[in-house]
């Protein structure tokens, strides 16, 4: 899961964290081996502590730990706390002059809600610890 984006950052983060649940991990330590910045690494999972997935301390002896059990985290969990979003909320400052255009993004948008539902529901299915379990 090389792309770069902030959900592929966090599920990398949150499947090792399942391995050593009481674990602090700092950020420096996660960017270092997912090769990015230790502010990336905050901005990315301050959603995460604000959704009660993690809970983190500052301080020499402090990082990030799950904050619950890998079992109770759902991939979906995870994808909601970072507002990730498959389709672009609509603009309602959009002036849609072309019937053709409005009519096109209104069959558009109805097909990527259904996918979007459809995600969520299926990450819902998948918790970290079934991540975690699946070392290749």
């Amino acid at each position: 899961m090389k792309r770069n984006s902030r959900l592929s950052l966090a599920l990398h983060t949150l499947g090792h964290m399942a391995a050593e649940p009481k674990q602090w991990k700092t950020s420096a330590d996660i960017a270092a081996h997912a090769g990015t910045n230790p502010v990336v690494v905050r901005r990315v999972l301050g959603p995460l502590r604000k959704a009660g997935l993690l809970v983190s301390e500052k301080g020499h002896s402090g990082g990030w730990k799950l904050a619950r059990s890998p079992q109770e985290i759902t991939l979906a969990d995870v994808y909601l706390a970072l507002d990730e979003r498959l389709i672009a909320p609509d603009d309602p400052h959009a002036n849609h002059h072309c019937s053709i255009e409005h009519a096109l993004h209104e069959q558009v948008s109805k097909v990527l809600e259904g996918i979007e539902r459809e995600l969520v529901e299926r990450f819902a299915t998948t918790s970290i610890a079934d991540v975690q379990n699946m070392k290749y």
